[in-house]
C-alpha cells in the first residue's frame, strides 16, 4: 500500500478502533491454485492475534497450510471529496477530486483448528462481541451459542473451519484531508456530515488540524 508520509496512520488506538468498527475484512493469499481472496468477519484477540472461520466447503484451508502467510485489509468508511467543498476553491482554482479513507494492512501467518473445542470458542468470541453491540443498540437480549439445540450446534460446529492468524507487521494509511488548509479541512468534515459519512467525519474531528 502507498502510504504518503502526511497520511501514514501509527496511533494503535486509532487503527484498533477502525479494526473494531468495520471487521469485515479480506483475507488475501497466494496458493497453489493462485491469489485468492475471501470476504470474513474477523476479531482481535489478545495481543497480536485475529481469529475468524471459514465453511468447510471452502478450500481455502486445503489450498493454504498452517504457518502460511496471509495479508488481511480492513477498510472504514470513504467518501469522494468535491473540489466544490473548498472555501479556497474560488481565491486560485488549483484543486482536483480526491477520496478519503482509512485502511489497514495486516501481514501474518495462519493457523487452521479443526477440532470442536477451538471452533466453539472462536465462534462464541465473535457471537459475544456482535451480540453486545446489537443489544446495545437496538435493547434486544444478546443470542448465545446455548440459545440452539446442543445436538445443532455441533452439527454447524462441523461445517467450519477456524483459524488465527499471528500478525507479523501493520500497515495503516488516513487520508482524511490533512494537507489541506484547515479552512477546507473543517468544511469537508461539515460536507461528509451531511452526505451520510458521519464516521469518516468523526474521525477527522479527532484529527489536528492542518
Amino acid at each position: 500500500m502507498d502510504i504518503p508520509a502526511h497520511f501514514v496512520e501509527t496511533d494503535a488506538d486509532e487503527i484498533n478502533a477502525l479494526i473494531d468498527a468495520f471487521p469485515l475484512a479480506v483475507l488475501v493469499a497466494q496458493t497453489a491454485a493462485g491469489m485468492v481472496a475471501n470476504h470474513i468477519p474477523l476479531l482481535r484477540h489478545g495481543d497480536g492475534h485475529l481469529v475468524g472461520h471459514i465453511a468447510l466447503a471452502n478450500d481455502l484451508h486445503q489450498n493454504l497450510q498452517s504457518g502460511d502467510e496471509v495479508l488481511v485489509i480492513f477498510t472504514g468508511e470513504n467518501a469522494y471529496i468535491s473540489p466544490n467543498w473548498y472555501p479556497t476553491k474560488p481565491l486560485h482554482h488549483k484543486h482536483v477530486p480526491t477520496w478519503n479513507y482509512q485502511a489497514v494492512h495486516i501481514h501474518g501467518t495462519i493457523v487452521f483448528h479443526y477440532d470442536e473445542k477451538s471452533k466453539a470458542a472462536i465462534v462464541g468470541r465473535l457471537t459475544t462481541r456482535h451480540e453486545q453491540l446489537l443489544s446495545k443498540n437496538t435493547g434486544e437480549a444478546a443470542w448465545k451459542m446455548a440459545d440452539a439445540p446442543k445436538e445443532y450446534m455441533q452439527a454447524m460446529l462441523k461445517n467450519i473451519v477456524a483459524f488465527d492468524i499471528s500478525i507479523t507487521k501493520i500497515l495503516a494509511k488516513s487520508k482524511l484531508s490533512q494537507n489541506r488548509d484547515a479552512v477546507d479541512f473543517d468544511n469537508v468534515i461539515t460536507k461528509l456530515e451531511a452526505s451520510g459519512a458521519p464516521y469518516l467525519a468523526k474521525t477527522m474531528r479527532r484529527w489536528p488540524k492542518p
